[in-house]
Order: C-alpha cells, then structure tokens, then sequence
C-alpha cells in the first residue's frame, strides 16, 4: 500500500535578495506648512510577510531612480530606451530604460566609474582628472555630482548604452530606522523620512529614496522591503532600567518605536527624550503622541531643543548641559543612553557633550570621564544609530 506523505509548502522568506512587496497604508507630512523641511511618516503593511521586527531594527527599502533623471540621460545620449542591456555577470538583460530606473546607481560617482570611463572618450579634462597626481580634485569632482554630470562634462563619448551601464553599480538598498513596535501595531511596520533636496553644480538634487516616498508613493502602492537587524541598538533585557534617548530630527524613529514598546510592556524603567530640530510650531514630529506618552507617564521626561526659535540657536547637547545634574544621577542609576542621527555633527557634539557632563558632574578628569563612558559602552549602556 503506498504512502501518502503530506507535501510541506517551504514558507517563502523574504530578505535583501526577495524583498517583500509592502503596501503603503499612510504617507503623511509632518511638518507644518511653513516649514522648510518635509518629513514623511508613512505606514507599511507587513501582512502576509511573516517579517518581525523588534526595535532598534531597520527596515530596507529597494527604490526605483527618479524617472525624470533616467529621461534626462536618454535625452543626453540619443539612446533608444528599448535596447536591451546586460545586468550582470550571469548576461541577464532588461530594457534600458527599466535598467536605469530599477537596476542602476545613476545620482552616484565614483572614482573608479570615471577612471573606467576615460577609456570611453577622447575627452583630455577626464584623463587629466583622474591623473594620478590630481587625485583631490577626483575625489571633490565625484561630490554631489552624478551620471549625468559626468556624461554631459566628458563627452563626446565612442560608447553604446552597454559601455556606459557596465560602469555602473546596482542599485543599493536604503535602510531606515524602524518607527514603530510591532507590538503596538501588529502587522504594520512604520518609518519617519526625511527628503533630501539641495542644489548643487546648478541642479536640484533629490534623495533617490526619501524623494521617492515624498513625492511618487501614495498610499495603496507598494514598496519593496526587508528587515535588517541591528544588533547594537536595542532595548535593555530588563524594563526596569531607565533609558535616556537622543534623537533630533529624523533621529526620533527608534525612540517612537522604544516608547510604543515600553507602554506594551508596561515597563517601569524611566524613560527621558532629547528631542530637537529648528521650529518648535513646524518641526515638532510627532509632537501630540509624544505629549500624550508623557502625560501617560509612559515617557517620564521630555526635552525639547528648537534651534530657530531663539536668537542662539539651542540644540539637544545644551539642553543635556542644563540638565547635567539629573543626567549624571541617571547614568549612575546604570541608565542606558542612546542615541539616532547625524553621524557628522550631532552625534559627535552629543559624545562630547556627555564626557563634560561626566567630567563636571561626576568631579573628575577628562580622561576619568572618557573611561567612564568607554565603561558604559562595553556594558551595552551606550548605543548609538548615526548615519
């Protein structure tokens, strides 16, 4: 008699190679009208997915190039936008239009990409650039320009749309800072984006991702994402200990998702929020869930830094400076510090900020102040998620 065994279906696992096709569910401004930032909090659906996520997490979104660049270099080169290109090395090919817009880097350069693209023009501006002995002017030429820069600068070009896509890197995931707990908002998965637009080398240039969901996602479409895990930024184990948090701008996703998970858990740890960013009346993300949170008594302390709503601009490291004394206690009470934001300035004046609080507080050298956060940071009790 045969036996009937009973077939598995294997359980799809989404990651960075197969993301998951997310629907949007809300993409709102936070700011007000009159400011000049645009921030993006927008809502995804993880139904179906089986993706968890716990906070501190990312979440990582595959975008798509803004389509009016990809007509802009068609335009450029006289390409004809069906020709086919290879992808990779395994000869996959796409459309060339859909090649540039899904697959391709194109708002990036590179050195090697302009060392690799001397071959392709008799153009002597590129071959003296990437000389040898002008390798500062490389590196300051690749800054804040991108593909269509360097084919309008160097031409003209001996090269077919397949010389040119071959110099080309894929397109990277951009990874953000998971907004929410799934506890709080089971199947769902929340982000706070901020655009990026600026003008440089006479053009206005727009973040591949952030203007990607400000401008061309609505609610309904999807977006293609996974879940990176990030080991080193993460609640305390226990939700006894008390937590300080730090995150101007942007910078407040995580502790949105800290907040909402310490409500769930009914922690009974303290928690303080450093918030900042330039006017109270149109930069204050979040500002009616976090003053509810803290009437709740789920958030114990809120601090807030608006930079432009002063003569001296006051940011978040002042208002730990005011507060050193309370700070310091925390910390000896074995608080956990954390902080989420620019990598560049923020972060750095934070850290510095901190080993003054400790040197001044704590009655000691600079040196003793440093040990004592080095000591803090092998304990997992200084975490920080800059970029």
């Amino acid at each position: 008699m045969m036996q009937h065994t009973a077939v598995k279906t294997v359980p799809t696992t989404y990651s960075r190679q197969n993301p998951f096709q997310a629907i949007v569910l809300k993409n709102v401004n936070l700011n007000g009208a009159s400011s000049s930032k645009e921030t993006r909090h927008i809502e995804l659906s993880l139904k179906g997915s089986g993706l968890s996520y716990i906070p501190g997490d990312a979440l990582g979104i595959i975008p798509s190039n803004d389509p009016e660049l990809v007509d802009s270099l068609l335009k450029e080169m006289k390409w004809d936008e069906e020709t086919l290109v290879e992808i990779n090395k395994q000869g996959e090919t796409l459309p060339l239009k859909e090649a540039l817009t899904t697959h391709f880097e194109i708002t990036l350069l590179s050195k090697k990409i302009l060392q690799q693209a001397v071959e392709l023009t008799e153009n002597d501006e590129l071959r003296n650039l990437v000389s040898v002995e002008n390798v500062n002017q490389l590196k300051e030429y690749t800054n804040g320009r991108d593909l269509l820069d360097m084919l309008r600068d160097f031409g003209p070009w001996n090269a077919s749309a397949q010389d040119i896509v071959s110099l080309l890197r894929k397109m990277t995931p951009r990874l953000y800072s998971i907004a929410s707990s799934i506890a709080a908002s089971p199947e769902e998965v929340h982000l706070t984006i901020g655009a990026v637009r600026y003008t440089a080398h006479g053009r206005l240039r727009r973040g591949v991702c952030s203007v990607l969901c400000a401008e061309r996602v609505q609610e309904g479409d999807t977006l293609p994402v996974f879940i990176q895990e990030n080991k080193h930024f993460h609640l305390p184990d226990s939700g006894e200990k008390d937590i300080i948090m730090v995150g101007p701008g942007t910078g407040i996703a995580p502790f949105r998702s800290f907040i909402q998970q310490r409500a769930v858990d009914k922690a009974t740890g303290r928690s303080w929020l450093f918030f900042g960013d330039q006017y109270s009346a149109s930069d204050f993300l979040y500002q009616d869930e976090l003053e509810k949170v803290q009437q709740d008594g789920v958030l114990t302390r809120l601090e807030t830094a608006f930079s432009r709503d002063t003569v001296q601009k006051v940011y978040v490291q002042h208002k730990m400076l005011e507060n050193s004394k309370e700070l310091f206690e925390w910390l000896e009470n074995g608080a956990y510090f954390y902080v989420c934001g620019d990598k560049q300035y923020m972060a750095k004046d934070v850290h510095n900020t901190l080993i003054d609080v400790i040197e001044k507080e704590g009655d000691t050298t600079r040196e003793a102040a440093e040990a004592y956060l080095e000591d803090m940071k092998e304990q997992g009790r200084y975490q920080r998620d800059v970029y």
